[in-house]
């Protein structure tokens, strides 16, 4: 009886945590253009970035998902513009994700940083794996009440593909940032029919509002130490989660920190340059509730390579708040 209530609370934690349709990311303050179109071209940096998350290792069928984005800045006259393509493959249990965004975002001097407007526009896939549902059949032992015919619930394989979009605002100057944004603005509705009369499949994408935002200093007798707070608000407005992190930064190379997600985990970050614009970085994610004694906690890694094609080549890297 016991093991039964530990596997309904893990259950119950894999659905808050997962209670919004996108995936979130330890490592979120250095892949802004994961959830911000708006940052594309941040820093005057061409980059290329990609991570790979698993969540809950040991548990079947738990989230998995790879992200990829390659991003820009370009100039036109005096303005300033950034431009990118990003791409996202999720999973999280029956439920799988595909989506491909192109990424534009106009940047206007503000102050001592730049305010930024962006927009995705793409194509998100949702599909869904029926043949893999495991249903009870009717009449069996203590399942009497069980209809393994369920309707709602696809008997094969589906999936569907529609138009999708997302906004966002975003600020950045030489010791802080912040942005919000919006993705899925055109709540997509995949439909999984099969064409029969009266058979009526289908799934509603809500969107995520994203708010995120960090801050760098550097230690005054300390100057080779240098702390990067950052937080994290993504909701649906049915669900939500905090993801509030400490980062600090060693001789602007060697990375660790500490954080911390109110959905019910505990995150531990290492990074580091391995050379001149390529980053290296490793988060691992502990629940702290009975999650931990059926996984491994999540663990994500991440690599990123930037170099600067707007400025002349220099001696001393360019210095972004996300390339210190």
């Amino acid at each position: 009886m016991k093991r039964y209530l530990v596997l309904l609370s893990v259950l119950c934690a894999v659905a808050v945590a997962r209670a919004q349709f996108d995936p979130q990311m330890g490592q979120y303050m250095y892949m802004p253009t994961a959830y911000n179109p708006a940052a594309a071209g941040e820093g005057d940096l061409m980059k290329v970035a990609g991570a790979h998350r698993m969540q809950y290792v040991d548990i079947s069928n738990a989230p998995m998902s790879t992200w990829f984005s390659f991003t820009s800045p370009f100039v036109i006259g005096k303005t300033r513009h950034g431009a990118g393509v990003r791409f996202l493959n999720d999973r999280f249990g029956l439920f799988t994700a595909q989506a491909l965004h192109a990424q534009y975002a106009y940047r206007q001097k503000l102050g001592n940083g730049y305010l930024c407007a962006g927009v995705d526009l793409g194509f998100l896939n949702v599909g869904f794996r029926g043949d893999s549902a495991h249903t009870v059949p009717q009449g069996a032992e203590g399942e009497t009440y069980h209809d393994s015919s369920d309707p709602v619930i696809p008997s094969a394989s589906k999936s569907d593909m529609k138009f999708d979009m997302g906004v966002g605002v975003y600020y950045t100057a030489p010791t802080w940032w912040a942005g919000i944004s919006y993705s899925h603005l055109t709540q997509p509705k995949m439909d999984w029919s099969d064409g029969t009369e009266g058979d009526r499949k289908e799934m509603k994408v809500k969107g995520t509002m994203f708010v995120a935002g960090g801050y760098h200093f550097r230690l005054k007798n300390h100057r080779d130490w240098m702390l990067t707070p950052s937080a994290m608000v993504m909701t649906d407005f049915s669900g939500w989660d905090v993801n509030l992190t400490l980062m600090c930064d060693f001789k602007d190379r060697y990375r660790w920190g500490l954080g911390y997600r109110i959905a019910g985990s505990v995150n531990i970050l290492l990074g580091i340059d391995i050379i001149s614009g390529l980053q290296l970085g490793y988060t691992c994610e502990l629940p702290h509730n009975k999650l931990l004694l059926e996984s491994y906690g999540s663990h994500e890694i991440y690599l990123a390579y930037g170099f600067d094609i707007l400025k002349p080549k220099r001696v001393n890297k360019y210095k972004s708040i996300r390339y210190l």
